[in-house]
């Protein structure tokens, strides 16, 4: 029994969509051609049954009961070798079905995994879930008919030289027959490779569509917009159901021409054989087995037809997979050896200390955002790292050192543990502790299973806040070299915000962490607070000093609340920024 997925699906040749689907078939070569033997072998059986039907009727009419018996024995072989292959036939069917879709699936998401950010920034959505929803499917149907087709190309060939050698002129109109029937076939092709795409892309923009107004549905109620949106998908729907219906017309021309022309060969076929019976030149024997052939080459001319249909949407969809395959990291890592130290973004000067809280209070919340990722090697920038340029290191290990948290990030289904604990290495005792960092123990009790309870896709049962605490507690679990938070109380209320303030600085202690916010709350408890305005520190210190000598500081971080303290009095909401502003939900 061979196990599904491969354990290292290889290289691909994305060049294009042929070489693509070429490279699927060459990696799975072993079943496919196994799958193609068992097809070819159930195909001849079913091929050579009119012939031995044939002789047994011309044994009964000689009155030859050894004749009889042994067309009688070879009938039942035929059978049995039929059923046998048959079995076998559709289990590597399976197989290769499965082996291409997976293969497919492990080489796409070990690409979405290389491109990381890039992905959702140069593609939609939906035109990467349309991966998942069909496009596997297809490239799994290409390589299953590749067995039947190849199987039902050489039962024809036997055919054709069994007629030849009984009666030349049946087998040249069956070797002339099956060519024209293709090129009948092949105008439909190109219009029906044509509409798919469009069919396709459009899916893809309404998966899209559907995933945004999901994702927003609280804002679109809150400012009156459901029922324009709603409008809107509608509108689009229509235009996807008008592009599978102009698929369908094709798709049902097709699936005609699959019924009649190869009717149409076996007419004249069965008709030219009863001319040469009527004459004598053929016996009533070889008019059973004409007749036989006549009807047994339905199947394998539908076959090729279902081939070229297939192959063709194969085509269409390993093209929607180039396309990932193609796409490069907007930003990559070098080869350099380990760094540390001081982290400093040189466009806007700000400097992240070894072991020191520090925080950045932007102007705009799109300023915030930049910096992260400029620090998190997200987005390009000339940031340093020590003595090293942070491009020069390998990209994987600046993922290990340096970890951004913001309110973008997902929550997967699957346990709670599994959630918190994303390398599966992480003692109990430190998810607790960072649950308690969090202020999310509160979470865990209420979920039944504690720990071991299932959270659905998205954490959809959790509200905004308690989403936004579990990824802060997965976080400070993962405890990186160097952790950068956006705006992680953004959506949780005043009292809850300022223990995770407090309970923040005593478990990140001596640890580099930079915390992106605007809430005084937080900016309060950091060692070391940085104001950022246009892109540019503009100051630095503690949050009180700025307080009292920066003006710009004190309207940006109080919004008109009383700064004595630090603490805002009549907003239990604290001030969203950066990705916590696109994000963040109320808790």
């Amino acid at each position: 029994m061979r196990s599904l997925p491969a354990a290292d699906p290889g290289v691909p040749d994305a060049r294009s969509p042929f070489r693509y689907l070429f490279w699927v078939a060459r990696k799975q070569a072993g079943p496919l051609a196994i799958g193609i033997g068992y097809a070819t072998l159930w195909w001849t059986a079913m091929a050579l049954m009119p012939a031995a039907m044939g002789r047994g009727i011309d044994a009964i009419r000689a009155k030859d009961m050894e004749g009889l018996l042994t067309w009688g024995a070879v009938m039942l072989g035929l059978g049995l070798v039929q059923a046998a292959a048959g079995i076998l036939r559709h289990r590597m069917a399976v197989y290769n079905w499965l082996a291409g879709a997976y293969r497919t699936v492990q080489i796409t998401v070990r690409q979405a995994t290389r491109l990381g950010a890039t992905l959702p920034r140069r593609m939609s959505t939906g035109e990467v879930v349309s991966v998942g929803n069909s496009d596997i499917a297809h490239i799994g149907n290409a390589m299953d008919i590749l067995l039947r087709g190849t199987g039902a190309i050489i039962a024809i060939g036997t055919v054709t030289v069994i007629l030849i050698r009984t009666s030349p002129p049946l087998g040249l109109m069956v070797l002339l027959g099956v060519p024209l029937m293709a090129v009948a076939v092949g105008p439909l092709l190109r219009p029906l490779h044509r509409l798919q795409h469009v069919h396709r892309d459009l899916q893809g923009e309404m998966s899209t569509r559907a995933a945004d107004i999901v994702a927003g549905l609280r804002v679109l109620r809150g400012v009156g917009g459901e029922q324009i949106f709603a409008d809107r998908y509608a509108e689009e729907s229509q235009k996807v159901r008008h592009a599978g219906v102009r698929v369908a017309a094709v798709e049902s021309v097709l699936e005609g021409a699959q019924i009649l022309l190869p009717g149409l060969l076996i007419a004249g076929v069965t008709w030219l054989g009863a001319t040469f019976a009527i004459r004598g030149e053929i016996t009533a024997g070889q008019l059973v087995a004409f007749y036989g052939y006549a009807a047994f080459l339905i199947a394998p001319l539908r076959a090729l037809t279902e081939a070229a249909d297939k192959l063709t949407k194969g085509h269409v969809a390993a093209g929607r997979v180039v396309r990932i395959l193609r796409l490069e990291p907007e930003v990559g890592g070098g080869t350099g050896g380990s760094a540390g130290g001081l982290l400093r973004d040189v466009a806007s000067g700000v400097a992240i200390r070894p072991g020191v809280f520090t925080a950045v209070a932007a102007a705009t919340p799109e300023e915030a955002v930049a910096i992260a990722d400029r620090l998190g090697r997200y987005a390009d920038g000339d940031v340093d790292f020590g003595d090293v340029p942070l491009s020069t290191l390998p990209i994987s290990e600046v993922r290990r050192r340096i970890l951004v948290a913001d309110n973008e990030a997902m929550l997967f289904a699957g346990t709670l543990r599994d959630e918190l604990d994303v390398t599966g290495r992480v003692p109990d005792d430190r998810i607790a502790e960072a649950l308690r960092d969090a202020c999310a123990e509160d979470i865990v009790e209420a979920l039944p299973g504690g720990l071991d309870g299932h959270v659905a896709e998205s954490g959809r049962e959790f509200s905004g806040g308690q989403r936004q605490r579990l990824r802060l507690a997965r976080a400070l679990a993962a405890d990186p070299e160097t952790l950068v938070l956006v705006e992680p109380t953004s959506a949780v209320d005043a009292h809850s915000e300022a223990r995770i303030a407090a309970r923040l600085a005593v478990a990140r202690a001596g640890r580099t962490t930079l915390v992106c916010t605007t809430s005084p709350l937080v900016l309060d408890r950091a060692d070391h607070v940085i104001y950022v305005e246009e892109g540019i520190v503009r100051a630095q210190g503690t949050h009180r000093d700025l307080l009292a000598a920066h003006p710009a500081y004190r309207a940006v971080v109080t919004r008109g609340d009383d700064p004595r303290d630090g603490r805002t009095h009549d907003s239990p909401e604290p001030a969203t920024a950066g990705h916590g502003s696109r994000g963040g939900e109320t808790a």
